[in-house]
């Protein structure tokens, strides 16, 4: 007779903490040095913890890699499948630039980790991009055109309309040192992403608008 199938062992709560401070170090590894650049012992060290501890909670760099992975791409897929078709057009596009920056702001290493990604050809991740990624940038791609059709918003490209807004609000991430460098002391604290939603809204919003809407 076969025996039932058991039941994945659920975690415990330390275990459980100490995967997310393994997680916590391993993100702050990969998104200075990249993959390639980044060891197991570099992880490790980074979580105060012995080589052969960590590696009882998980498999090793590629798993730690994939997990971060996994879970950047659920937070970073949030903010555009909030773009809602029922909403107005300008107030959606708007609250999503305000939310990039958001995300922009609170996870920067985050970002650099997938920017590096992208950079060595996206390897580990190329699936979720031609997958799920896709799948739902085409979605909100059919929503922008359902506004066009309604004369809501002016006619453009909507695939490169979400790499335009992503392309700009992501620079506040991966490239935070050098916008931080250009502005100075005086403009480069936590202000700076105000004045960039409120810039960006201005490029994306006015050129959105139908002509001879009055704004």
């Amino acid at each position: 007779m076969t025996a039932p199938l058991q039941s994945p062992r659920r975690r415990t709560r330390i275990q459980q903490e100490k995967r997310d401070v393994i997680l916590d170090a391993a993100l702050d590894v990969f998104s200075t040095h990249g993959y390639r650049g980044a060891t197991i012992d570099q992880i490790a060290e980074a979580a105060g913890m012995s080589k052969p501890n960590l590696l009882y909670y998980f498999k090793g760099k590629e798993d730690i890699h994939a997990t971060l992975i996994h879970r950047l791409l659920e937070t970073w897929l949030a903010p555009l499948k909030e773009l809602d078709d029922i909403g107005d057009p300008l107030t959606e596009i708007r609250s999503y630039i305000r939310r990039k920056l958001e995300m922009a702001r609170d996870f920067p290493r985050e970002s650099r980790l997938f920017a590096n990604e992208m950079l060595q050809g996206a390897p580990r991740i190329m699936p979720m991009l031609e997958g799920e990624l896709k799948s739902l940038v085409d979605e909100k791609a059919e929503v922008i055109k359902g506004w066009m059709r309604a004369g809501k918003i002016a006619r453009t490209d909507p695939w490169h309309l979400i790499f335009a807004i992503w392309a700009t609000t992501q620079h506040y991430a991966d490239f935070d040192v050098q916008v931080r460098a250009v502005l100075g002391p005086d403009r480069g604290g936590d202000g700076r992403f105000e004045d960039a939603a409120r810039l960006l809204e201005q490029l994306f919003l006015e050129g959105l608008r139908p002509r001879g809407q009055v704004s």
